[in-house]
């Protein structure tokens, strides 16, 4: 067994909800006050001089604002950085179709935003499951007021406990909807079992196939159909639903139920992939990493939308800390220097030629017949295996194990074999 230490997120409910709703609710107003003023702000400095404030100028700007005294000055930080971030991301999608971050508002309403505390801003008692949440300034003026937000928590895992852990970096309070919820960002220390094999495995992430993986004499296949259903059904929701002063109530449904549908997939893909390696003794698995494939080149408005969509960060940082869980080691490849998509994984001859159609992988040299993702799969395996001796007669690449995500369970399985009546 060995020791790590891991980074988690450990959600709890909370007890005393009636006591500390209406200070919590306060905190999420102002935290979208604060957006909203941020969100101002930066429209402000982009019409006058044409530039995009980054967090720290944004944070300097108003530091001195009166909403910016609603928070904790780390909780008001996290605000305006998530808005950068926001800005970030939209500007990098280079799409004239997507509309910058907007309001946090609906009529007169401000929404209930997440408030994010960090190491300053609150005071851990495990021994008692409380937990005391700094108040802003603004909201310790009252004489009979107190100083801080005492929650009363219950973790909703029974398997953990926050005196274990070695440190809470942040807490979180999410509305759900309902009611509030908190969120611990933990650094955990974990025992994970050795790796119980010598294999390696190799994995190509995807946008029509999220994941290829090919283990040698076994390769797998994770289509992306169900990921770009709810992606096409989702943004039909929300841009159908646009309103005049921003995103309507059913848009931001809409963008909300995205999200969590699609990194509920991720989570599937990325345990399934975790789990189907360790069965098969894998103590490597090496991953194309395309972490300059939005630089390359212009994909063309289509092309640059999917590439923006493409959660390949995400599906990838998930497969690292499941795999770590289980002793596995997992190798970021640069996908550019190995050029997986050109190269013939039997003879190492590089062609464009070479992939004849979509999904269809032909060597010129060798005759080779793959499927292309699981060319590039087990190119990524030769990374840490660099002669992997292997008989390609067993059509692995062409014929691979395909499995799908199926949304009534909510998990991945194999897909069903149809037996031919004669």
């Amino acid at each position: 067994m060995v020791n790590r230490v891991v980074t988690r997120t450990l959600k709890a409910s909370i007890h005393n909800h009636s006591q500390v709703s209406d200070d919590l609710d306060s905190h999420g107003f102002a935290a979208s006050k604060l957006w909203n003023v941020g969100r101002w702000t930066i429209q402000r400095v982009w019409d006058a001089i044409g530039h995009i404030p980054d967090t720290d100028d944004l944070c300097s700007y108003l530091k001195t604002h009166e909403r910016y005294a609603d928070l904790h000055s780390q909780s008001s930080q996290r605000v305006l950085q998530e808005l950068g971030e926001a800005f970030v991301s939209w500007y990098e999608q280079d799409d004239p179709d997507a509309n910058p971050p907007g309001y946090r508002k609906h009529g007169d309403d401000h929404p209930r935003s997440t408030v994010t505390w960090k190491n300053q801003g609150f005071k851990l008692d495990t021994q008692y499951n409380r937990v005391r949440l700094s108040k802003g300034t603004n909201h310790k003026k009252s004489r009979y007021a107190a100083d801080y937000i005492l929650c009363e928590y219950t973790l909703q895992t029974a398997e953990q406990t926050l005196d274990a852990v070695e440190n809470v970096q942040t807490v979180r309070a999410v509305w759900t909807g309902e009611q509030w919820d908190l969120h611990f960002v933990c650094k955990m220390r974990v025992e994970t079992a050795d790796a119980t094999g010598e294999n390696t495995a190799g994995v190509d992430l995807g946008i029509c196939n999220t994941a290829a993986v090919s283990v040698g004499d076994e390769t797998l296949l994770y289509p992306g159909n169900a990921l770009k259903e709810d992606a096409h059904y989702f943004r039909h929701e929300e841009y159908g639903t646009e309103g005049e002063n921003g995103p309507s109530n059913h848009a931001a449904w809409a963008r909300r139920k995205k999200a969590r549908r699609q990194n509920h997939f991720l989570h599937a893909l990325s345990k399934d992939i975790v789990q189907q390696c360790a069965d098969r003794g894998v103590e490597t698995i090496a991953v194309g990493h395309p972490k300059n494939i939005r630089d390359d080149e212009d994909w063309g408005r289509h092309g640059n939308k999917r590439l923006h969509d493409w959660a390949f960060e995400t599906l990838l940082s998930h497969i690292e800390y499941k795999a770590e869980e289980r002793g596995i080691d997992v190798e970021r490849v640069d996908e550019a220097g190995v050029k997986t998509s050109k190269t013939c994984c039997e003879c190492g001859t590089e062609a464009t030629s070479n992939r004849v159609e979509r999904g269809l992988y032909v060597c010129e040299n060798c005759e080779l017949v793959a499927n292309s993702d699981l060319n590039a799969a087990e190119n990524m395996r030769a990374t840490v295996t660099p002669n992997p001796s292997q008989d390609r007669s067993n059509g692995c690449l062409a014929q691979p194990a395909v499995r799908l995500f199926d949304k009534s369970t909510g998990r991945v399985r194999p897909q069903e074999q149809v037996a031919c009546k004669a």
